[in-house]
């Protein structure tokens, strides 16, 4: 009973984030369940609610054709990383991966607050910087559960058209988590248990997002934006804080 006291209401939030603001239940999850779990337990929990509600955001819309070809490689790239990364969890110190993840969260937070323009890769650039990029991401999304820097920032600086964006985000929060699945349950890091609360998470989550949908055209999205962000920051400064204080 305690475990849904603290995954219901937390996935709730997750999903009314991603239903108004159209991005964010992992990390909202993550950052949110990091306060009172082990980060690879976090993580853990975060997966199932975050596949379900991100291979509607890959698959739908039209876009995954042009797309792919596009940021294949650097989603294959940021996959392999994953797997590679999250197979160090249990060697490290759980305390300092929620450390790690209060700093990505901060300075995500930062970046996306000061919303600078980034220039746009010459296409050369982009064929080499876009395979570095997806380890980098990777290799972050396998330690901390964050799939959002450099991830987000570069998708936005190759100029991605918003829908393109939408899904090519969306299918790489999909390959990452289910590398990080695979990473997790060979570690022994997925039991059972941790596999059923994560499943009870669907139901709070689908219900945030829908409740999030109805709110959406009520709010000014580019504020309760900036809300989150500041939010974010928030608790990755005091993960931190707690981590390395």
């Amino acid at each position: 009973m305690a475990d849904l006291l603290l995954i219901l209401p937390i996935f709730l939030i997750a999903g009314l984030v991603k239903g108004i603001a159209g991005f964010g239940l992992p990390t909202v999850s993550i950052a949110l369940l990091a306060l009172f779990r082990p980060l690879p337990e976090a993580m853990a929990l975060m997966l199932v609610p975050s596949l379900a509600t991100n291979v509607w955001q890959a698959f739908a819309g039209g876009q995954l054709r042009a797309v792919a070809p596009r940021i294949g490689v650097f989603l294959a790239c940021a996959a392999v990383a994953t797997f590679a990364a999250a197979g160090q969890i249990a060697r490290t110190d759980a305390l300092l991966l929620s450390g790690a993840l209060g700093v990505i969260l901060v300075a995500s937070s930062a970046l996306a607050l000061a919303a600078p323009r980034l220039p746009a890769p010459s296409p050369a650039t982009e064929r080499w910087l876009g395979p570095t990029m997806g380890l980098v991401s990777g290799a972050i999304a396998g330690l901390t559960g964050s799939f959002l820097v450099p991830a987000a920032p570069w998708l936005q600086a190759i100029r991605l058209p918003r829908e393109q964006f939408v899904q090519g985000f969306g299918l790489g929060v999909v390959l990452v988590n289910g590398a990080l699945a695979v990473a997790l349950a060979g570690g022994g890091l997925l039991p059972v248990g941790i596999g059923l609360l994560s499943l009870m998470g669907l139901l709070p989550a689908f219900a945030g997002m829908e409740a999030g949908r109805r709110l959406r055209d009520r709010l000014d999205e580019a504020a309760f934006r900036r809300v989150v962000q500041v939010a974010l920051g928030l608790l990755g400064a005091w993960l931190a804080l707690r981590a390395f204080a």
